[in-house]
């Protein structure tokens, strides 16, 4: 599937608690950043090596969704997405801290190698459905993060038509969707598992 991805669009402070955890206004619209498709990378089990040398790298988990017809407009998004997933944000948070005071791009923090690693997609049940379930990240076998996408700033459809109108959106193009509070630092051979309700989605571990 990674292979066929072709735009990874990002939406920043898209939860009240994870902004405020890092001292950010809450947005008056959806924040879209993208990340390169050289930042994808499957969760398989194995080990995802992550730069060393750019201080703390973040651990941001998010639901992840597949786009799986042209945008129209109107279109409902249990109508345009076919498949979900768990994915991780890694952001190089020293460098964002940096960037943002200069009023640069985050590229730089945010779409380095292997930084949107992403597990196996599952048939999108619709949003209704979505939102009955928690999802987790374990960090060596202790909750870290958990969320629910009823907690979300701009739900799913506002998300959808705001990308659609402003940058497109069509087949093969993916969504991180946000991140709830809990964020933090990995260490070098930390254990990350996702979590879907009571099933784990995928682990990794983290080689810097």
């Amino acid at each position: 599937m990674t292979e066929t991805i072709r735009n990874i669009y990002c939406v920043g402070r898209n939860y009240r608690a994870h902004a405020a955890e890092l001292g950010n206004d809450v947005p008056d619209q959806p924040m879209i950043f993208t990340k390169p498709t050289h930042a994808l990378v499957h969760i398989d089990g194995g080990a995802v090596t992550l730069p060393g040398d750019q201080g703390e790298i973040h651990f941001e988990t998010e639901v992840v969704l597949h786009i799986a017809k042209p945008y129209t407009p109107g279109i409902q998004v249990d109508d345009i997405v076919d498949q979900y997933a768990l994915g991780i944000d890694f952001t190089l948070r020293d460098v964002q801290n940096v960037i943002k005071k200069k009023g640069q791009p985050w590229l730089p923090a945010k779409g380095f190698l292997q930084s949107a690693p992403i597990t196996a997609f599952r048939p999108f049940p619709g949003a209704a459905a979505l939102a009955e379930t928690n999802f987790k990240l374990l960090q060596n076998g202790a909750v870290v993060q958990d969320g629910n996408i009823s907690s979300m700033i701009f739900d799913l459809q506002t998300i959808i038509d705001y990308i659609a109108l402003h940058y497109g959106l069509g087949v093969g193009d993916i969504i991180y969707t946000g991140t709830p509070e809990g964020v933090g630092p990995v260490s070098h051979e930390d254990r990350l598992e996702l979590v879907w309700g009571d099933e784990v989605f995928g682990a990794v571990t983290i080689h810097i």
